[in-house]
């Protein structure tokens, strides 16, 4: 072997892997470690786990809340779509009420109408049948006027008042009997 390759053999077994801590150094960081360690495990362990539990219960209680609130949302729909339905068949039922009373004061009305209509008739009718007892008991004198001073003319003399007046009473019931008797035939034929 050649001096090259013992000096290369000893420049190499005395220099120490860089890959390798030296033990001094490896006991020195795992005793610290382990202080550390203990430390962590003595005051930070316990309020990290503290934290997380308190953070793990805020999100069930917070999960919990939304699942309740999700219910009540759900029963409150529920609600709303009853009351909304109560609403729609009382509108339908107040709608058919309306309805109803108004076909009931249309069919008041028209009845009222008809009577008033009938009353109006029967009124004018009375009227017919007034004016022509007016007019007939007018027509009635007139004709014993003029029926007298015919009868004076045609006798020559004047007549006593009573026998006058009995005179045109024979004519004057001669006279609507004929009438009476051509309405009622006109009646009957019409």
């Amino acid at each position: 072997m050649s001096l090259a390759t013992v000096l290369l053999q000893a420049e190499h077994a005395e220099a120490p892997n860089p890959l390798l801590p030296e033990p001094v150094e490896l006991i020195v960081g795992a005793v610290t470690f382990i202080i550390v360690f203990a430390l962590l495990a003595r005051y930070a362990f316990p309020q990290i786990n503290g934290m997380l539990e308190a953070r793990t219960r805020k999100i069930q209680g917070d999960l919990e809340r939304a699942e309740q609130a999700r219910r009540e949302a759900e029963q409150e729909l529920a609600r709303y779509r009853a009351q909304l339905a109560d609403a729609r068949g009382e509108a339908n039922r107040i709608i058919e009420e309306a309805r109803r009373q108004a076909e009931e004061l249309r069919r008041s009305l028209q009845a009222k109408a008809e009577q008033e209509a009938q009353q109006i008739v029967a009124r004018a009718q009375e009227e017919i049948r007034a004016e022509r007892d007016r007019v007939f008991q007018e027509l009635k004198g007139q004709v014993a006027e003029i029926a007298v001073d015919l009868a004076g003319r045609v006798v020559g003399q004047v007549l006593d008042a009573q026998a006058h007046r009995r005179l045109i009473d024979e004519y004057i019931e001669q006279v609507a009997a004929s009438g009476d008797g051509a309405r009622r035939g006109e009646r009957a034929g019409g």
